[in-house]
């Protein structure tokens, strides 16, 4: 089966380069392609890519004819086109393949899609955030709530035949099923308007009765899964996380809607839990507000010499039962985590629980004021993070450990 590999790539000269030669390096198939997805206004990016390019003919280098940043999804349209093209002059692929330009792929991972194509028209693999050395507590949290997300509701949304959102990278689609989206939005899949195209790109092709895989695969020494290093500082993982917000939980509301057929309650659920950001926010917020508020009676009282009021019997059972279920939601947490990453990082998942609630707390109204220009009629915007490409020294599994950047121009 012959597969084109989509990168789009926006102000990515650090890590373009060794991303192109790591995944050259890496795959074993015999029949692909990588296409880059480039701007005319990033000379940085072109070059780097065109380094790659004049050494290996798999790669495939696509300049837009607009000036960038525009959007992921318009990105991933010219690069179908040049797809489309090829296809009329003689190379035509059966699936497409989303990668983003910090990946590191997993040697196997086109053989498992060359496979599983054959018996289902969308597969997605895994994606497993490495932890950055020195960065854990940021870092790191993105490694527990993707360990637990891939590991258990993405497997169980599945198996209730829910939409299964795609994760824009490490997921292939056989690419007659992208071209009947294409037919129905004026010959591009990707909806440019989209600041989540990959999610809304998965429930699209779940109504049109796509038949979706998400396929957990060992080779005998990891999980054949991407991996890549995302944000380490407090900063730039706000940024990305409002932009998740702002796509899945507020502008998905409009953008859509429900499940297809009105009896489908699973799919119905896990619709609504995806947009549920902005209310756990709101608890969160509430939450944290009430204890510090209980800790500030504590030490006036004390200061004061008087006695707090007594708490009523319900709520101390509430507030109990409550403290059992966040034991056992950090427990899961944990399992999740040491099943991938091993016992020690999951001892750091605790903590990094409260970094992901702060990360929460912080991303809301950055999310909302997003959300806000969007419905006065402001263009999204490619919001992208600055991205590291990790030293991947001799090891070709990174399951259990922590990697640095490598060093980049």
């Amino acid at each position: 089966m012959r597969l084109a590999v989509f990168v789009p790539a926006w102000d990515e000269a650090r890590v373009i380069g060794p991303m192109l030669g790591a995944a050259l390096a890496r795959l074993e198939h015999p029949d692909y392609r990588i296409y880059v997805g480039l701007y005319p206004n990033d000379p940085a990016t072109v070059e780097a890519a065109a380094a790659v390019a004049e050494r290996d003919p798999r790669v495939r280098l696509v300049i837009g004819s607009r000036d960038g940043p525009t959007t992921k999804a318009d990105n991933l349209n010219t690069l179908w086109r040049a797809l489309m093209r090829d296809a009329a002059a003689g190379w035509s692929a059966a699936a497409v393949v989303l990668h983003d330009a910090e990946d590191v792929v997993h040697p196997a991972e086109l053989r498992v899609f060359d496979a599983l194509l054959r018996r289902h028209d969308v597969v997605q693999l895994p994606v497993l955030p490495l932890v950055r050395r020195g960065a854990a507590l940021v870092s790191g949290h993105y490694a527990d709530e993707f360990a637990e997300a891939h590991g258990k509701a993405l497997v169980v949304r599945t198996a209730l035949g829910a939409g299964m959102p795609l994760a824009g990278t490490g997921c292939a689609i056989a690419v007659p099923v992208l071209a009947r989206v294409a037919g129905a939005r004026g010959d591009d899949p990707f909806d440019a308007a989209s600041l989540v195209e990959d999610y809304e790109l998965g429930l699209r092709l779940a109504d049109l009765g796509a038949r979706g895989l998400f396929a957990r695969v060992r080779d005998g020494v990891a999980t054949v899964a991407v991996r890549s290093l995302f944000p380490g500082t407090l900063g730039a993982s706000v940024r990305q996380k409002a932009r998740w917000m702002t796509g899945i939980a507020l502008a998905g509301w409009d953008r859509t809607g429900w499940a297809a057929r009105p009896l489908a309650l699973g799919d119905h659920w896990f619709r609504l839990r995806d947009r549920r950001g902005p209310l756990a926010v709101l608890v969160l917020a509430a939450a944290y507000l009430a204890m510090m508020l209980w800790g500030v009676s504590l030490v006036l009282h004390h200061l004061r010499g008087s006695d707090p009021p007594a708490v009523a019997a319900a709520t101390s059972w509430l507030i109990a039962a409550n403290a059992l279920l966040l034991g056992w939601r950090l427990l899961v947490r944990m399992a999740f985590t040491a099943r991938v990453y091993g016992p020690l990082e999951a001892l750091w998942a605790a903590p990094r629980f409260l970094v992901g609630n702060y990360v929460a707390l912080a991303a809301a109204p950055r999310a909302l004021a997003r959300y806000w220009r969007l419905l006065g009629g402001g263009a999204p915007v490619w919001d992208k993070t600055r991205h590291d490409f990790p030293d991947l020294g001799p090891s070709r599994a990174f399951d259990r450990t922590r990697v640095t950047a490598a060093a980049t121009s």
